[in-house]
């Protein structure tokens, strides 16, 4: 008889996070919500969807089995044999084993929802050394599997967006697409105007490349007496500890780091420590019309 698993123990209590209470929005907003949550999008408005995601989506397999079944050349696409990698829409035929499957593309809206994360937590779903992860703080969703967008280490609290959707979270992360990351960042000691002129003009070198700021300003200062000085900065990369390691190098170090924005979402005043928001639908269509992914609308389609 096998003896079961280990499993990591937590030493930190896990409390699930709160929602924010808010006011019911009126009637017609509350309508219009309804109405495109229950909408579909047409098939063929539905962007191309990698072969081995689609086939686990589908309820196929894990997608880890499914790349070995197109990697073992037992998948067909339209009677040719699939690779890694490739794209298929609805109008392609897929078999197995020359067995034809049904596929399930996704054609509704994506769920969303934004944390205020706190320090001491890690983006990840499990740690080896018991720390709570944001994901023990995140209720699960039904039939889907949450997601988050891009990281922030254990010591930087602020926005941390999850959907359900991969191409949302590649949309928001991939370096080509320049999304803007907003942070509130208080350092000891300041920095000086050519400084900040040439953070955004030129950039500085880092151990792993070029780094830049879109903009950054001073806020203000704690006091009048104090030494720490509080700066908003934006940059359009998702690399490790990257504003930490910019003020680094001006001999600056960091005693808060706050994400306020990433790309057009920005972090609800009301929305505390600790708290959750779930997007309602026309809050999701304008997030995916501004990062824009109109083939998941399906307002778009009326």
């Amino acid at each position: 008889m096998s003896k079961p698993k280990n499993k990591v123990k937590h030493f930190f209590r896990k409390d699930q996070a709160k929602k924010m209470v808010l006011r019911k929005p009126n009637k017609n907003i509350q309508d219009k919500s309804a109405r495109l949550k229950e909408m579909r999008i047409p098939e063929d408005k539905i962007a191309p969807q990698r072969l081995q995601k689609i086939l686990a989506s589908s309820g196929l397999g894990a997608r880890r089995d499914m790349e070995n079944l197109i990697e073992s050349g037992k998948v067909q696409i339209n009677g040719k044999k699939a690779k890694l990698g490739d794209k298929v829409t609805s109008a392609d035929e897929v078999k197995i084993n020359n067995r034809a499957v049904k596929l399930i593309f996704p054609n509704r809206l994506p769920e969303i929802i934004l944390y205020h994360k706190q320090e001491g937590e890690i983006v990840s779903r499990e740690d080896p050394q018991g720390r709570i992860t944001v994901f023990d703080r995140i209720s699960p969703i039904k039939n889907h599997k949450w997601i988050a967008i891009g990281r922030l280490d254990i010591n930087t609290s602020g926005l941390l967006i999850f959907t359900t959707s991969g191409d949302l979270v590649n949309r928001f992360s991939h370096p080509r697409f320049a999304i803007d990351r907003e942070y509130a960042v208080r350092v000891n000691g300041q920095l000086t105007q050519a400084q900040m002129d040439e953070l955004v003009m030129e950039g500085i070198m880092l151990e792993d490349g070029l780094a830049k700021a879109a903009r950054i300003s001073e806020r203000h200062n704690d006091n009048e007496n104090s030494k720490n000085f509080w700066y908003n900065i934006v940059v359009q990369e998702g690399r490790n500890r990257e504003v930490r390691r910019i003020f680094k190098y001006y001999k600056l170090n960091v005693s808060r780091l706050i994400r306020t924005r990433f790309g057009p979402i920005a972090i609800p005043p009301r929305l505390k420590l600790g708290q959750y928001y779930k997007l309602n639908a026309l809050e999701t269509e304008y997030v995916l019309k501004e990062m824009g992914m109109l083939e998941y609308t399906p307002g778009r389609f009326k």
